[in-house]
This record gives C-alpha cells, structure tokens and sequence, in this order.
C-alpha cells in the first residue's frame, strides 16, 4: 500500500498551515501573501463544505435518490421537537433525566443537532427548513444545556470520557457550522463560550489542545477530534486553530513505523494493511472505519480552502482502502476479525461495509483515472454480491446519496473486485491473516505480547477470553452472514467452543458478574484502578499474550501462520504478585499451532496441547450455526472406508457438515493419527444480552453444529492435525486417501506439511537450531513456504518473533540457480543444495521471496 512518513506528510501541509503551526500565537493573515479576505474566504468555504456534506444542496435535495434520507432527517426532527414540548423538570427532552448520565446528556446534544439539520437542507418542501424560531430554540437548548450540565468541568466528565471530548463536541460543532449565521446575531460570544468549555474538557491535551504525546489523541479519537477543531476554528475566525487541527490530524496518514514511533504511538495503519487502535486492538473494522469516514470528511470539508492538502494523501487513503479494507470484506461483509468489542453489537457485518461504502463514494471523487474507476467498480461489486441490500439511505450526506447513484447508472463502470480472486493476506502487524478463494473466505485471530487477545470494554462483547487464541472464521459464498456470523454466532456458540480455539475446561466469570460493574475499581492500588486508567486497559479492557511468536509468510496467493499460545498479562502477573488479592485472572490452556492456507484446504496442526494445572482441554475444530428449521446433515467415514453418520463421537478419516437449506457445506479430513471427534448438533436458545449488556433482550435460537477433540489431563501434552475443505462433497473428501495431503511433523519444535498436487511444503519453526521438514532445512524460529513446479523452486520466508536478524534455510536436491530475488535475500551452494539467508532484522513480519529454477 502507498506508504507516508511523518515528515513526507508534513510536507503537504499548507504553507498557511505550516506558519500557523510553526507558532500558534501568530495569525495566519499577518503574513504578506495572505490577507483577512481570503482568510475570511477560507473560513466561510469550510463552513459551507460542512453543512453541504450534513444538509446536502438544492441540486443533490432534489433527486429523488435523497428523498427517503431527506424524509427521514425531517421526521427525525419532528419528533425531537414533539419531546422538547414534552419534556418534564430537569429534562431538555421528555424521557432523558440529565445529571448522572453522560449519555443522556450526549443524545441531548444529538437531538439538537437533528433538529438543526432539518432546518438547513435546502430544496426540501418543509416546514422547518429555515424557520428562524426553530432554530434559536435549538440555541436556546445549547444555551441551557451550557449553563446547566456542561459548562462546569469539576461538574460534569462523569462516566465516559469518550463522551465529554468526542461525541458532545462533535454535536456541538455541527450544530454550530449548520446555524452559524443565527448563533452569530441571536447568542453572540455563545461560540467562544463553548469552545473554552471544550477545550477544559480535553484533560489529556495541553493548554486546551490537542497533545500527539496523549494516549487519548490517537488515530480515529485524533481524527475525530481535529475535525471538530476545524469546524470550530472556522466560527472562530482563528487560522491558527484551524492550522493546528489541520496538522495534527495530518499526522494520521503517516504509516506506523514499529521500530521508530511518533510521540510513542502504535495506532493507526502500518505497512501490510493492518490497522490497530488502543494501542494493541485489531480495529479495522470499527475504529478503522471510523477513522476512514472522518479523514474522508475532512478532505470534502476543506475542499477549496488554503487547507486542503495535496493528492498523495488521499492516494495514501485509496491504499487503506486496497489493502487494508477490501481483503477484510467478503460479499458485503466486514469480518469478525477486526471488531474489537462491536462483535458484540446487533448492527454489525453488512451494516460497517455501508459506512465504508460511503466513504469510497466520496473518495473516488477526489480521484481519476483508473483509481476512481476501481473504487467505483469496488462499490458496485460490494452491492452486487452483498446479501443484504446496501441501504444508501443510512449514508451521512445527501450528496453522497446521489454520488452513489450516478455510480450505479453508469454502465461503463463494471463491478469488480479490488482483491483478485485469489488472494492471501498476512497482516502480522495485527496477529491477523485472511485467505480468498473463489467460494470462500477465511479469517483468522491470533494475539501476542504486542496484540491483545480481545477486546472488552463497558459492557460489551462480555466473554471474549478467547477470541484471539487462534479462533477462526471461515465464510462460505453466497450465505447471508447474518445467519452464519455476527451477534448471534457469540450469542449462541459457547465462549470455549469458538472455531479452533484450545480451552481448559472450566467455567469464567464475566467482569460485571466479577466485580458488580462494568470495570475492576481500585484507585488506592499503586497501579490505580479506575475506569479508563492504563491499569484498566492492561488487565480487564485488552490484555496481551505473553507469546512472542505469532506471524506467518505468504508465497503469491498461499499463507502459512503460526503461533504459540499463551497466559495473558493479568495471569502472569498476578502469579507475580503485581495485582491485587481480589483481582481475578484466568490460566489458560497451552499448544502450538499452524494454519497452512492453500487452495482447496486449511490444513490447521496443534502440538504441545495442555488445559495446565490438572485441567482438561478442547480444541474446537469448528462450530457453525443455523436456522432451527434448517436441513442440517452430518456424515462421514471411519479410518476403514465405513460409513458414518452423526452426532456423536468416532474415530474418523473424514467429516462432513451440510445445511440443504442455505446451500453450504464444510468438509473436515482427520490428519495422522486422528483422536476421536465429538460432534454435537444441538439447539440453543439464548438472549443477545448474554454478549452485550445493552443488547435488546432478544432471544435466540440456533442449531449449533460443532466438532471437537477432547485432551484429558492424565494423557499428558496431546496433538492433533485436520484440514477444513469449504464445500466438499463426500466424493472430494474420500479422495483425499491417494495421499496428496500429509503431515511432515507435528510437535512443539515444527510443524509442516506437504501438498504433492501443490508440489509444496510449508512449515513453522518454533525452536532455535536447524530442523528437518521433507527436502528443506530451516534455521529457526521461522514461518517457511516452498513450492516447486515445472522445475521452478519459489521459497516465501518471515520470522513470526519479529526480532530476528536472518533466517536461513536449504532446499535439497537437483542443482538451482537463482532467477531472482527480494532485496535481503541472499543464495549461495550448499551441501547437497541451496542456502537462502534472508536478513529479517526490523522487517516486522514481512515475507521475504527467492525463485530459483532446477538444472
């Protein structure tokens, strides 16, 4: 993807920008080449921008496209008013009691805002759009809201702080840009008067402002936060502001460079396409969104002005697009891999693809060529295979309704994917791999000492203990997601039987069952705990590993991860006597494994499996929900060709998991020496609260299809080696008995398996020294790929440590030469073949090719 650093982005900020910056105190116009008009131009064209993108134009309000978002904004406002007429003592809208709940207090602010943008869209045959009694009501309601619950900061930042510094001010400040000219004549200084507020309420900033050096002022929060500063600099007239917000929100497009970071910062996009938030939380497909709308927005608010900035940085944005949105997409659907705690939310899934979608609309038009015609292809693509109809009306802007439209009328602009049909994606970055094939899609979840195992946070995605354990979610074309994944998957799949996690057998507590609310609270604790401390996110909110091995290669469109799983932070250090006594950690289970991603299989191996302490274990080799209606069938073969049929439990060569009704089927071969798998197919009713504390209490009702094997703790360290063939038919997998597929090793040490109608062997190394797998010899640790066709020999290398300074390996056999070759990666004879050494030192993961040609 287009890569940008720090200083390179500097470099397209504004020279307006840039004196501003150089010294805030300094107004932009006292410069020679700028004078107060055009400054007094630039801020009036922001303002427009923003209320163009919120309100829409007179041109873009006519289209009957927009008249279903339209309609809606101006019932959305009807009805707000109706509950201003109603509200009771104490209340600003009938039914919200302010005071004690920062929420009520934020949708207070929401509601304003809906009342003002009805009254500001232009062309729209209402009541409300321009009536100046309206309007000043909702000043009114600012005015009150100021004096009563906002304006005393030792008052007010109760509960959330994400509320007081995020979501108010951006209400605030869109309320503000729509009623501008109103605000200026009917509440003067009113502006001022709460922009002073808002700047008390940013205590992680300084002197008001934002602080690169805050844990707070990061990727989408630092989007988030700069934009509204814009605006708000904008009803100011202060250029510095707008300069300030301008840089430091520039800082976002800078790739995340591990080995050299900014103000200590690890969120935001890295090289591979990962995204990362909270400092340790996979969040493409949540606060990565969030941070592609909001940057997204910024380039249409400042549109025009001396603030915009150059093409490259909306080039850097089509790359997050490419390559770190589109690969986690499949059919109109964002996987679960990169959700943090919104796994748990109901509107999850083709709901996120929506926002992206509207983002891509926009940003297409800052684009030409083939680039805007490939996010314009991409859009239609999305619509076309998405299995739920994209709803433009859900689109923020009015404008962008109509762009979506005159996309989808242009009929010559095809459909098309941005990913090829076969595409394999390590984003080690993130402890995330995902592989595409025609048909299907798989994602999987690993975690580190440098990626948390999950996210849980305010009562969200409330048993997440083993999600990023090596769970896995294998998606099948042509299936509506919502009814293979999403909410009601965690609703109704056990927390302990999520596809291919190893879990001790025993019962955990959720943190409000734990501790009586939605955090743990020791403030008198050395380390502080309090509800968004350091403490509270490294323990309870999104612990890490204590594994340092977890990474993999790709060699074209085949991957090969592998990870070591491990205790949490808060278990290691809780047996280090770090935490407090009534601080309740969990020991987890124990293994090694690897997933080989290849063409009609994944091929998952697990070693070293342990419960620990004298506990059992499972590993889940899958588990899959359906209708309780649906036809359902599972059947298979034992180790002797006969037949099958479950559920149950058997010693078996294969396994297949059909639904009639969706159209779907799994496959599963047993490797080596299979254990005996436990197949269930079992009904379960359970209410969506049991993930999400703010859930409808809606229940649910699924077949839940899983396999399992089961490791008692008396039979010591166990293993255990399958494939899953998405949509094998019986014929498929009984054919697998020619051998094509074989297990190499499987141990603790490595793990390795070899494909003869791929002509390829793959392999992890989790030990120091030289190990054997088939012809090649590797030098670990280290994730290796091997692939020899028609006499050519291409090796993929990487070091999932992410600290080695070289790998080396030897293929054996008839003499190679080297055709080429990755920068690092150096050939040489050896004994009985080839030495590749490639110089892994600061590559974080990346993979390292060699193609070599037999003589």
């Amino acid at each position: 993807m287009p890569q940008i650093s720090r200083r390179r982005v500097l470099s397209f900020i504004p020279a307006v920008g840039l004196l501003s910056v150089a010294d805030p105190a300094r107004a932009v116009t006292t410069t020679p080449t700028r004078s107060l008009a055009e400054a007094a131009a630039d801020h009036t064209r922001l303002l427009a921008n923003t209320v163009e993108m919120f309100a829409g134009q007179a041109e873009s309000n006519s289209r009957p496209e927009a008249a279903g978002k339209l309609a809606t904004i101006h019932q959305t406002a009807r009805s707000r008013l109706t509950a201003m007429d109603n509200a009771g003592n104490g209340q600003l809208f009938a039914g919200q009691q302010l005071g004690s709940d920062e929420t009520n207090l934020r949708s207070a602010y929401q509601f304003l805002y809906e009342i003002a943008l009805a009254t500001a869209t232009p062309g729209v045959d209402s009541e409300l759009v321009g009536d100046i009694g309206v309007q000043r009501r909702v000043i009114d309601g600012l005015i009150w809201l100021h004096d009563h619950h906002f304006g005393d900061q030792e008052q007010g930042y109760y509960g959330n702080w994400h509320v007081w510094e995020i979501a108010i001010p951006t209400h605030v400040s869109k309320t503000f840009a729509l009623l501008a000219e109103q605000v200026a004549e009917y509440a003067p200084g009113l502006v001022e008067t709460y922009v002073a507020s808002l700047d008390a309420y940013l205590r992680e900033g300084k002197d008001g402002d934002v602080d690169l050096d805050s844990r707070f002022h990061t990727g989408a929060n630092l989007a988030d936060i700069t934009a509204n500063r814009i605006i708000q600099g904008a009803m100011l007239g202060d250029d510095a502001r707008i300069a300030k917000a301008v840089d430091d929100q520039s800082t976002v497009f800078a790739t995340i460079d591990p080995y050299n970071l900014q103000h200590g910062n690890t969120d935001g996009y890295y090289e591979d396409g990962s995204f990362i938030q909270h400092h340790s939380v996979a969040y493409t497909g949540s606060y990565g969104k969030g941070l592609l709308t909001r940057v997204v927005q910024s380039v249409k608010i400042l549109d025009g002005t001396s603030y915009a900035s150059g093409g490259e940085l909306v080039d850097v944005v089509r790359g997050w697009v490419v390559n770190g949105f589109a690969p986690l997409i499949f059919e109109g659907w964002m996987m679960e891999i990169v959700k943090g705690r919104a796994v748990s939310r109901t509107t999850t899934g083709y709901t996120d693809v929506g926002v992206i979608v509207e983002a891509i609309v926009d940003l297409a038009d800052y684009l030409d060529g083939e680039d805007a015609r490939d996010l314009k292809g991409y859009v239609k693509f999305i619509r076309s295979t998405s299995r739920t109809t994209l709803n433009p009306g859900s689109f923020v802007s009015p404008v962008s309704i109509t762009r979506y439209a005159d996309i989808l009328a242009d009929d010559a602009i095809p459909a098309a994917d941005l990913n090829p049909a076969e595409r394999s994606v390590a984003f080690n970055a993130m402890d995330k791999a995902v592989h595409i094939r025609p048909g299907y899609a798989f994602a999987l979840a690993r975690s580190s000492d440098r990626i948390s195992k999950y996210e849980y946070m305010n009562g969200e995605n409330l048993m997440p203990w083993f999600q990023g354990d090596g769970a896995y979610y294998l998606y099948l074309s042509g299936q509506d997601q919502t009814k293979a994944f999403g909410v009601d998957y965690y609703t109704t799949v056990s927390p302990y039987r999520l596809s291919g996690v190893t879990a001790p057998v025993e019962e955990r507590s959720t943190v409000p069952d734990l501790y009586g609310r939605f955090w743990y609270e020791n403030p008198d604790h050395p380390l502080g705990f309090t509800s968004s401390s350091v403490s509270q996110n490294t323990y309870v909110y999104f612990p890490t590993g204590t594994n340092g091995y977890s990474g993999g290669a790709t060699l074209g469109t085949y991957g090969v991860a592998g990870m070591v799983q491990s205790d949490d932070v808060p278990y290691a250090d809780k047996q280090a006597g770090i935490l407090p006594e009534d601080f309740v950690a969990y020991q987890n289970a124990t293994s090694t494994k690897s997933w080989f991603m290849l063409d009609d299989e994944i091929v998952v191996l697990a070693s070293g499996i342990s419960g620990q302490s004298g506990r059992d274990a499972v590993t889940t080799i899958d588990s899959r929900i359906a209708g309780t209606g649906d036809d359902v069938v599972v059947s298979g073969a034992r180790p002797d060709g006969s037949s099958w049929s479950g559920p149950g439990s058997a010693k078996l060569a294969w396994l297949r998991y059909a639904n009639g009704t969706e159209g779907v089927a799994v496959g599963y071969l047993l490797l080596g020496d299979a254990s005996p798998v436990n197949v269930d197919l079992e009904q379960v009713t359970r209410s969506r609260r049991a993930v999400r504390v703010s859930n409808p209490d809606t229940q649910v009702s699924k077949k839940v299809f899983g396999v399992s094997v089961s490791h008692p703790a008396g039979e010591g360290e166990a293993s255990v080696a399958y494939a899953l063939v998405p949509h094998a038919d019986e014929d498929r997998l009984q054919a697998y008995a020619d051998g094509r597929l074989s297990v190499l090793v499987n141990n603790p040490r490595l793990q390795a398996v070899k494909h003869t109608g791929l002509g390829m062997i793959a392999a992890n190394v989790f030990a120091d020294g030289w190990h054997h797998a088939g012809h090649v010899a590797i030098h670990g640790p280290a994730s290796v790929i091997v692939r020899e066709r028609d006499g050519i020999v291409t090796v993929a290398v990487s070091d999932p440590t992410m600290n080695r300074a070289e790998i080396s390996i030897v293929v054996r056999g008839r003499p190679l030469t080297l055709e080429s070759a990755d920068d690092g990666v150096d050939v040489r004879p050896a004994q009985g073949g080839i030495r590749i050494d490639v110089r892994t030192r600061e590559a974080y993961g990346r993979s390292f090719t060699a193609r070599l040609r037999r003589r």
